[in-house]
């Protein structure tokens, strides 16, 4: 059963690689409003159209020594690790939840919802912006899949998670508008359409503590002023990604320790 189980994982692991790679692209072409079908994969400083062998996820890069074959640009070594981040967390989910008996299909619910997590904290990090055209389709997803496909959230549970979690952040976008953008508060609201009460806050809380203690660690090391925006996307996105993989372990845990 284990043995059947790691493959399957891995399987989910190596197609994770190539969403990884599609990532990539998405990560790119989204924020300058370009399409992410066409032109096809190309060097975006000599403009070489890609070959079948120039886009294997990793090996590729590997190959060709992280540069361009025809004009032997650079390559940035965030595409090998984009890939790699997004076939890790592939392997992990579907291996957490197969163990669990999840439901088929909201498993490939919940991978749809890491692959546009992972787009977003590197859309975030380069741009400081979270944009509609991922986060309100991400949010409508986790609200359908959660009327349709059996498991947790429900469908109503999904929707009350949504407008509370997003709510909650909108009044705090209204009052504190220089630290929490509208972008963050749709992506919190998708948060809370997938992963439900009282998952979502778990997930706020995880996200809001990594990015205060990685705040103080770069305050402290002089990397950034003490004022300076600080990209919240990409923290929201580990909280909802630790909750969505280990949230029941952490609240059980939490609720013992309450006691």
């Amino acid at each position: 059963m284990y043995y059947s189980l790691y493959f399957i994982s891995i399987t989910f692991g190596l197609f994770g690689l190539l969403i990884g790679s599609f990532l990539n692209v998405v990560i790119y072409r989204v924020p300058r409003g370009e399409s992410i079908v066409t032109p096809g994969s190309h060097c975006p400083d000599c403009g070489h159209a890609l070959r079948a062998w120039e886009l294997i996820p990793v090996i590729s890069f590997l190959i060709q020594k992280g540069q361009c074959r025809n004009c032997q640009t650079h390559i940035s070594w965030r595409y090998p690790m984009v890939e790699l981040l997004t076939g890790g967390l592939f392997f992990l989910t579907a291996m957490l939840g197969l163990d669990t008996g999840i439901n088929t299909t909201r498993l490939l619910l919940n991978l749809v919802f890491v692959a546009v997590l992972v787009a977003l904290s590197l859309i975030d990090l380069d741009t400081f912006r979270l944009p509609d055209v991922l986060t309100l389709p991400l949010l409508g997803l986790g609200i359908l899949g959660a009327f349709l496909i059996p498991g947790n959230p429900t469908g109503w549970e999904s929707v009350f998670s949504a407008l509370g979690a997003g709510g909650l952040f909108w009044i705090i976008a209204l009052v504190y508008p220089q630290g929490m953008g509208l972008g963050d508060v749709k992506l919190v609201a998708a948060m809370g359409a997938f992963l439900g009460f009282p998952s979502i806050f778990l997930a706020v809380f995880a996200g809001s503590f990594a990015g205060a203690f990685l705040g103080i660690i770069l305050l402290l090391a002089g990397r950034k002023a003490f004022r300076q925006q600080i990209p919240f996307g990409p923290y929201l996105a580990l909280g909802a990604i630790l909750t969505l993989l280990w949230g029941t372990q952490l609240l059980e845990w939490y609720w013992a320790w309450a006691r």
